[in-house]
């Protein structure tokens, strides 16, 4: 496994161990490390705002036609397993589909539940600076790399540089914790104009230290509702909040009650998943002045 650097370190030191048996040769000629850009049947736009992997596959098992104008047009080295896709392209998103099932086991699924929510909990931030500040507000608090200048959104890249007109048909954002530091767009058809982007709070996704609430709010609250106010530094589900705290789903779900009624935390529901947040008492209760 390639080495990352910076945020996504302490993953890929937890994962290394588990993927040594998974043959991802292929995966990994697709996409090298550093990553300078991606060809688009490998991670095609979402059809859907809650997809799964196998949905995800599909899509990608039907751009076999695609695949060799793709490659021609890559910047990526053209090594001997990327000729081989080349020269039989159903063939080898065969594989690759087969390689991307392997390593989702190994090194993704495990964390996806913690992942899902950082993600959906970044679009629910984002619906609403969309809704208090417009689009400029919601694009320009995006990235960095992201920004304004007269009518135009410039994204920074740094080896593509041009102007893509949108033509009506909308942008599509898709947080993606393994985009970071940059972000990745596109902007040609028939694709729909999509901008990949490091959603906000990824720098704590893979911290794995207890996090302590203030003792006086503890006595009041009790431990457990008090820990779990604490964890909610970013909205998260009962799932993933029951893990992090050792407790079983139904447990965790009746103290989360308790404080929705109290006025402490918030619901909300994206797709499948309801999504709990911190209220802005519970944010004073947590850091008091």
């Amino acid at each position: 496994m390639k080495e990352p650097t910076g945020i996504n370190r302490p993953w890929a030191g937890q994962v290394r161990r588990r993927l040594a048996d998974v043959d991802w040769r292929l995966l990994s000629d697709l996409v090298p490390v550093p990553t300078i850009s991606l060809v688009a049947f490998i991670a095609p736009p979402p059809t859907t705002s809650l997809p799964d992997l196998e949905l995800e596959l599909a899509g990608m098992l039907s751009r076999a036609a695609d695949v060799r104008a793709e490659l021609d047009a890559w910047v990526g080295d053209r090594t001997p397993l990327l000729q081989a896709l080349y020269d039989d392209p159903e063939a080898g998103l065969a594989r690759l589909a087969d390689e991307i099932r392997a390593y989702w086991a190994a090194a993704v699924e495990p964390y996806w539940p913690r992942v899902r929510a950082l993600l959906e909990g970044d679009l629910l931030y984002r619906a609403r600076m969309l809704a208090e500040g417009g689009v400029h507000g919601m694009l320009t608090d995006l990235d960095a790399n992201v920004s304004w200048q007269g009518e135009r959104l410039h994204l920074a890249h740094r080896l593509c540089r041009g102007v893509r007109p949108l033509d009506g048909r909308g942008l599509l954002l898709v947080p993606s914790v393994f985009a970071w530091p940059r972000i990745f767009s596109i902007t040609v058809p028939p694709f729909q104009p999509t901008l990949r982007y490091p959603p906000r709070g990824i720098a704590t996704l893979w911290e794995s230290e207890r996090r302590d609430p203030p003792a006086a709010l503890a006595a009041v609250l009790g431990s457990m509702r008090a820990r779990l106010l604490a964890e909610l530094d970013q909205p998260a589900s009962t799932r993933d909040l029951a893990a992090r705290a050792g407790l079983s789903e139904p447990g965790a779900n009746q103290h989360l009650t308790a404080l929705k009624k109290a006025g402490l935390c918030s619901s909300h529901r994206t797709g499948r998943y309801v999504l709990y947040a911190r209220t802005a008492v519970a944010e004073a209760l947590l850091n008091p002045t």
